[in-house]
């Protein structure tokens, strides 16, 4: 693919900062939060149903995650939500876990059914579960899918509309039309907890600046991959690759995503 539709949506975000409220999980809020400035965003993080409706109005995206999740944050989500469905403000959501318990998946089906959802991003076993392949949840890792990865985020996103992403060593982007392989990225990058979270973060950053959701999650996975190449490539373990992680992050330019996203389309 031409990568300069990369690098422009990236150019963008870093020009225009837009605001990203998240309601997401308490292990990786700082991270998260960190990362979205990395990217050009400015992060929000407001959980509290008295608040979370506001909040949602003003940014230009919204980051729903539930890693670590309880009832009272699943109608916070619900609130901040509509107030984005009515404002046409781009919804990402990070089904964190879904398919570990009822709890998660009941939740995810909730959120899918009562919001309109712009870009869901899970691990294998996550969107798996929600499609309805044989897929396997450990905690809130992915423990294995039966079936062509391709073909089941491809039919998720046919079934609901929805702009999906599968992550792993390649991400899978796909509106149930047009599918995108994104290769960046490092082993590193699974030996800290948060990655996920983060590449969710850093798509609301470039789904808040672009309207097409394919593109704006395949610059994303991209951007973050590349910083996550680069800052591998100056750690000796994982204690030293996380600060090196939003280092690279920050010093990503326009220019970086042209020259090294490695993007393919199917």
């Amino acid at each position: 693919m031409d990568n300069q539709v990369f690098s422009d949506i990236f150019a963008r975000a870093r020009e225009q900062h837009p605001l990203v409220h998240h309601i997401t999980n308490y292990v990786t809020v700082n991270d998260c939060a960190n990362i979205t400035i990395c990217a050009g965003g400015a992060p929000v993080m407001a959980d509290a149903g008295e608040e979370a409706g506001e909040m949602a109005g003003f940014a230009g995206a919204l980051v729903l995650n539930i890693g670590t999740l309880n009832p009272g944050i699943i109608e916070s989500m619900i609130l901040a939500g509509r107030v984005a469905n009515e404002r046409k403000i781009p919804i990402i959501l990070d089904p964190v876990g879904a398919g570990a318990t009822r709890f998660r998946t009941e939740s995810t089906r909730r959120l899918l059914d009562e919001l309109t959802i712009a870009i869901i991003k899970g691990n294998a076993g996550e969107i798996g579960v929600l499609e309805g392949a044989e897929a396997k949840v450990r905690g809130v890792d992915s423990a294995g899918i039966n079936g062509d990865p391709v073909v089941i985020t491809r039919t998720f996103a046919r079934d609901t509309g929805i702009t999906v992403v599968m992550s792993g060593a390649t991400d899978i982007v796909t509106d149930g039309k047009r599918v995108i392989l994104v290769k960046n990225g490092h082993p590193m990058m699974g030996r800290i907890s948060g990655t996920g979270c983060m590449a969710t973060s850093v798509t609301g950053v470039c789904a808040a600046v672009e309207g097409d959701r394919v593109m704006a999650a395949a610059t994303a996975l991209a951007a973050f991959g590349l910083a996550g190449e680069r800052a591998a490539a100056r750690s000796r373990g994982p204690g030293s690759f996380k600060p090196a992680l939003f280092d690279a992050m920050a010093a990503l330019t326009p220019e970086d995503v042209l020259a090294g996203a490695r993007v393919t389309s199917m």
